[in-house]
């Protein structure tokens, strides 16, 4: 279950880039609260807590 939900935020991570043209105009706002959300998550599986 954590790896499912580590693998759909680093899809999710990847597709909130600013270098996409549906993203340009979103700034790096997306990203940092994806990064964040991925960053809990690891730490999460790290701990085994999830």
């Amino acid at each position: 279950m954590g790896t499912i939900l580590l693998v759909i935020l680093v899809l999710a991570l990847i597709g909130v880039l600013p270098t996409w043209n549906h993203s340009r105009s979103w700034g790096y706002g997306p990203t940092g609260i994806t990064g964040l959300l991925v960053v809990v998550l690891i730490i999460l599986l790290i701990t085994g807590r999830l």
